[in-house]
């Protein structure tokens, strides 16, 4: 690490550790590929580590980029007064990325992004949603089940449940069949993603209305909820499946898109067609940053209803940097690709 220039060290946990460590936990192959999936990102944005590299030096930084698994190390010998952390991928349970902010904090290193409790806090879904209702914003009550049996029993539902693994990943559904309309079903749903995942399920009342992601950067100093990029996504479908994940990112993702079989879904402004419900997500979103201190990179999944009524579903610390709809905000708010936007948000955070 050249210790007289400011440095920008990027954090990730690459899928092939996660994979690894999975198997030899016990994971089956297939349940190892899927879970560590979710990993993808940073196979993703490996190819543009140059790109990344090459847009630091334009701006007077030095850019490295550290696996999860060297970063205690790489971290304690960081300067303090001149080196940045940002941290890639999160995790509490299947991924670890949620050591990173936390050991940042430890050597006095300064951060892109939340506070490490957050980092964990999102990757619960359910104490998320305890969190979030406690702030008075508007998340779908919450049941909790464990291999066919309840720890929290969910609330009644005419339009029926969405069950969804309580720590894997950000995923809304699974399975097609996510959606249930009885709660027999979402405990068979429970011990399925019991036996393959080894994890909790939440149950909701499931909510109308279209997929919304708000996608933010604080690239400039003092940004506020101004530069939140919210949108519509249209994938033709009403929830993404682990099929669907695996479409999207990585090398399955690549394959899918070399074999004709992925189509990318389409992005429209929400404040085209719904300004008020643009206008809610802005002000949900600022109470986010108020109550919970979100900051500098994140994302908020939401569901929206044709009278504007919005549904908060979770939010992100680290949301997909290399994804389709994170590139797409870069360009159209900030006018930069992916790497000169991540570059100069560094710069900027560390010259104030």
């Amino acid at each position: 690490m050249q210790r007289n220039k400011s440095t920008l060290i990027l954090v990730h946990e690459p899928e092939k550790a996660c994979f690894d460590r999975l198997v030899a936990d016990g994971y089956p192959t297939q349940r190892a590929t899927e879970i560590s999936s979710y990993l993808a990102q940073s196979t993703d944005l490996a190819p543009e580590f140059g790109q990344l590299a090459a847009a630091c030096e334009k701006r007077g930084l030095v850019f490295m980029a550290v696996e999860l698994d060297d970063a205690a190390t790489v971290l304690a010998k960081a300067n303090s007064e001149t080196t940045l952390v940002w941290t890639l991928t999160d995790g509490i349970a299947y991924f670890r990325g949620g050591a990173s902010p936390a050991l940042a904090r430890l050597n006095g290193l300064r951060t892109i992004g939340a506070d490490d409790s957050l980092f964990a806090l999102c990757q619960d879904k359910f104490r998320s949603g305890a969190v979030l209702g406690a702030l008075g914003l508007p998340v779908p009550p919450a049941g909790l089940a464990r291999d066919g049996t309840w720890l929290v029993e969910p609330p009644a539902s005419p339009a029926g449940w969405f069950v969804k693994p309580n720590r894997l990943g950000a995923k809304i559904g699974i399975w097609p069949d996510s959606r249930v309309a009885d709660l027999g079903h979402a405990l068979e749903l429970s011990r399925r993603v019991f036996a393959h995942y080894r994890d909790d399920v939440v149950v909701q009342p499931y909510v109308a209305g279209r997929n919304v992601r708000a996608s933010f950067l604080g690239l400039k100093p003092q940004t506020g909820v101004e530069a939140l990029g919210i949108v519509f996504v249209e994938s033709g479908g009403d929830f993404q499946t682990m099929a669907d994940s695996l479409a999207l990112y990585g090398d399955t993702g690549q394959a899918a898109r070399d074999a004709g079989a992925y189509a990318e879904p389409e992005l429209q402004p929400v404040a085209a067609s719904q300004p008020a419900a643009d206008r809610a997500i802005r002000a949900l979103a600022q109470r986010l940053i108020a109550g919970l201190g979100l900051r500098d990179v994140f994302s908020v999944d939401l569901r929206v209803e044709p009278d504007d009524t919005i549904h908060l579903i979770e939010f992100e610390v680290c949301p997909g940097l290399p994804c389709f709809d994170f590139r797409d905000y870069c360009r159209k708010q900030w006018g930069m690709s992916l790497a000169d936007a991540m570059a100069e948000t560094a710069a900027n955070r560390l010259r104030s």
